[in-house]
């Protein structure tokens, strides 16, 4: 495996690739931040800061502004003044707003590319790559929905909610805010969006677009801060509708304080994805789906194809080609362009990866790395391939989030099937098999919200997304993430 503390020399590969670091000269971060109420940035009510860090280098990239309940109830006040003229706003003038967003997140999407990089660790490829277009296109796909609501299937003038509080999480910052705020504004909400406390720079760089956008004030409020403020947000007697995406501990606790409240919800939890590979796949491909399934993004990706089920009779064959493919990944900074696994977002994270991981080894799974030289600074983990994993261990179970992947074997399409939807989640899953009709007739038994055939990890605005089981209800995407935002 090529690191970026020891790249490889022309002599021994020709093709090796030079360093091609993209400027970070384009984002200009301030060194403080305050919260975003009522088309203003303010200091929190109690003046608390705490720090954003680079999860690459562990520099202090700003200072933010710790959000409080008395910042939480500013919000949702002024959320709430400015839905009244939102949501009786034409719904062909509220997507005039909405394509203004769309159109400025494609003007600036190399800024954000870049900023997402320096917050979150992941590769610059991937941020720029595949968020930011995809930010975008979700701004594009509900501006176009907003006059279209009597046409949703949801009755003729179905009405909006109100306030709707979001609290989002820290692998995909700009992905998840738009996956929550579009459809909320598209149908008439106001917003009150609290970002993930490792990842608030790119909330806060869109609150400054959503005033370039020239959107009106109180439309969309962002409150930075931890859990605490989370929770604030979730339990104002002034919010109509929550949408969590995060841990399944984190959501069992939004669902057990909103129990009785009349409060709306839609949760995006937890989940440990099945990637199937049968006997008759194409191996290479395959590998390329496995590769993007568990390492995409360092493994933290909440339907990330962390069991990957082989066939019995093409075990060995996959393990080498998958063992070859790894050994060829580049890890380190995540501003290269040739980068493809960047840092672990925090200390936090790596800790609970480094456990996990642990665990498989005592408990008898075989574990395997590519030779690796991992960076001095930052939060980094190599990718790390478990075999002899029986159903029973701990990494099989457990959610890892991160670039570890558990491999079990199957005979038949219903061993295959079985130990797929033997698991407490159930947001997604893959095959990779040449027969359409097995491909149907395996997924119509998987209990997840999300199969993918002969392909992983690909999204699309007009797809629903969502889960069942421990992973979570409602869906997110699509005409169906509508519904979640209107009363129907």
């Amino acid at each position: 495996m090529a690191s970026k503390n020891a790249p490889e020399t022309a002599s021994a590969n020709p093709f090796a690739y030079a360093p091609a670091p993209e400027s970070r000269s384009v984002v200009d971060i301030a060194p403080s931040y305050g919260l975003f109420i009522d088309g203003e940035f303010a200091e929190a009510a109690d003046g608390k800061v705490f720090k954003s860090v680079s999860p690459s280098t562990e520099e202090v990239l700003s200072e933010v502004a710790q959000g409080g309940e008395d910042d939480v109830d500013r919000a949702v006040k002024a959320a709430r003044a400015a839905f009244g003229k939102w949501s009786v706003l034409p719904g062909a003038e509220r997507a005039k707003y909405l394509f203004r967003i769309a159109r400025i997140i494609q003007e600036r999407s190399r800024e954000l590319a870049v900023l997402e990089t320096l917050d979150n660790g992941k590769p610059i490829k991937e941020t720029r790559d595949a968020d930011l277009p995809l930010v975008a296109a979700h701004f594009f796909y509900y501006a176009g929905w907003a006059d279209k609501l009597d046409h949703a299937g949801y009755g003729a003038s179905p009405r909006p909610l109100g306030v709707a509080g979001q609290v989002i999480p820290w692998n995909f910052p700009l992905l998840m805010l738009a996956w929550k705020i579009a459809p909320a504004l598209a149908t008439g909400n106001t917003v009150v969006l609290k970002p993930a406390e490792t990842t608030p720079l790119s909330a806060l760089f869109f609150a400054d677009i959503c005033r370039q956008a020239g959107l009106p004030r109180g439309v969309v409020n962002i409150v930075t801060g931890d859990g605490s403020t989370g929770a604030a947000l979730v339990g104002h007697p002034g919010v109509d509708k929550v949408a969590f995406t995060g841990s399944t501990a984190v959501g069992k606790a939004i669902a057990r304080q909103i129990a009785g409240t009349g409060k709306r919800a839609t949760l995006e939890l937890g989940g440990k994805g099945a990637n199937i590979v049968f006997d008759d796949a194409p191996v290479d491909q395959a590998v390329e789906g496995i590769v993007t399934g568990i390492f995409f993004n360092q493994g933290q990706v909440c339907c990330a194809g962390s069991r990957l089920l082989v066939q019995e009779s093409v075990h060995d064959e996959v393990l080498d080609a998958l063992k070859r493919r790894l050994a060829t990944l580049r890890v380190g900074d995540p501003l290269d362009k040739n980068t493809d696994l960047g840092a672990i977002n925090s200390a936090e994270q790596l800790a609970r990866i480094k456990t996990l991981a642990d665990a498989g080894e005592a408990e008898g799974a075989e574990r395997w790395s590519p030779a690796c030289e991992l960076p001095s600074s930052g939060y980094w983990f190599a990718p790390t391939v478990f075999t002899n994993v029986t159903q029973a261990h701990t990494i099989a179970r457990d959610e890892i989030f991160g670039p570890v992947l558990s491999v079990l074997t199957f005979r038949t399409p219903d061993e295959a099937v079985a130990k797929a939807n033997n698991t407490q989640y159930g947001l997604s899953a893959g095959i990779w098999t040449e027969k359409g009709s097995r491909i149907l007739a395996v997924a119509n038994k998987l209990r997840a919200g999300v199969v993918w055939a002969n392909t992983f990890n690909k999204f699309d605005p007009t797809s629903p997304f969502g889960g069942y089981k421990e992973s979570g209800y409602g869906r997110e995407g699509g005409r169906h993430g509508l519904e979640a935002y209107l009363d129907v």
